[in-house]
């Protein structure tokens, strides 16, 4: 006995394969032109869109975000923009402020943990980040996480990391030296400072690094690899006495007028820069690194130098005028004969 088989059907077949194809019907004269409105549309069957979908959704990191106010929302935007799987947590509740930028908002940390991040991003503030690690729930994350801080200070989040982190955590310490007012239109040639202090010797986990890394890079960052101690000696000298001038500025109350020159504007836009930062910002870069009390102090030692050289030469100015007349009044009586000069006495010889 002998069995036929039919090949099966495909589920599609173009139109000039199938059996009873549809009359080709040509345009009239009358009829409109035809016009092409788009080129490689992706369509369902389209496999190099869901190959390339796929490919970003493999490639991209499970980022969670510890502290999402005005800076960690910031850089979310950005995260998200680049692929990232955005998941947040703060002490006042942003779920709404999440959601609007494509990212999940956990009330409880411990519902965070259990999603398993790649990457856990501290976005506290300096005086807040203790506290936030002495009371996160590590056991409930995998032993190989990657923990980034994006704090101002760089020693004290490294030493605060190795001292409470579990030694099989990831540690990258960064500083993204800019803010939602100087980033808000590029970050391109804006510093981004980062010390990788350990990283497992894994492929994957030195990917994982570079992955997060990529982000400020691909952003046209100007990436700066630096030591956290590096950070905290060079950030003292420019980043803490950029904010005591703007503050000192704002206390002067400088204001802006119909003859400002390019410097003035650009001590205006100084002061409306560091106002626009908390002061426990400002605290915390003075309380939190070491090398900003000297600093403080060789302010303070320049601005009394400057008042000495200034009213030095004042008490000169006054004396001058003040000597100056009564020596040309004595040259006048001589000159006239009113006044004769004391005779010296000659020695004697004996």
């Amino acid at each position: 006995m002998l069995l036929h088989f039919s090949p099966p059907k495909p589920l599609f077949s173009p139109p000039n394969l199938r059996r009873n194809p549809q009359p080709v019907v040509h345009p009239t004269p009358r009829s409109l032109p035809l016009r092409i409105r788009a080129i490689d549309a992706a369509q369902i069957f389209d496999y190099e869109t869901q190959l390339q979908s796929a490919h970003r959704k493999s490639s991209a990191l499970k980022i969670a975000v510890l502290g999402f106010g005005n800076f960690g929302q910031f850089l979310s935007k950005t995260l998200i923009r680049h692929g990232h799987d955005l998941i947040t947590h703060s002490r006042s509740d942003y779920s709404s402020a999440a959601s609007s930028i494509g990212a999940r908002f956990f009330h409880n940390p411990h519902d965070l943990c259990e999603q398993h991040p790649d990457v856990v991003l501290l976005c506290t503030s300096i005086l807040s980040t203790e506290s936030v690690l002495r009371s996160f729930p590590f056991q409930r994350l995998r032993r190989s996480t990657l923990f980034v801080d994006v704090l101002s200070v760089k020693e004290f989040p490294k030493t605060l990391f190795l001292n409470h982190l579990p030694k099989e955590f990831d540690i990258l310490c960064t500083h993204p030296m800019f803010g939602p007012e100087s980033g808000k239109h590029s970050w391109s040639g804006l510093p981004f400072v980062y010390d990788r202090v350990r990283i497992g010797d894994e492929g994957a986990r030195r990917e994982r690094c570079e992955k997060f890394l990529k982000v400020f890079e691909s952003e046209g960052c100007r990436m700066v690899e630096m030591s956290c101690e590096e950070h905290d000696k060079y950030a003292a000298g420019s980043q803490f006495v950029t904010h005591t001038m703007g503050r000192v500025l704002e206390k002067f109350g400088v204001e802006s007028s119909p003859i400002n020159t390019k410097g003035y504007e650009t001590l205006l836009d100084l002061v409306e820069n560091t106002s626009s930062d908390s002061f426990e910002l400002y605290y915390g870069l003075f309380m939190y690194n070491q090398n900003a009390l000297e600093q403080l102090e060789r302010l303070d030692m320049a601005f009394e130098s400057i008042k000495k050289e200034l009213f030095g030469r004042l008490h000169q100015v006054y004396r001058n005028q003040m000597f100056g007349e009564l020596k040309k009044t004595e040259q006048k009586l001589l000159n006239d004969g009113l006044v004769v000069r004391p005779m010296k006495e000659e020695s004697s010889t004996s």
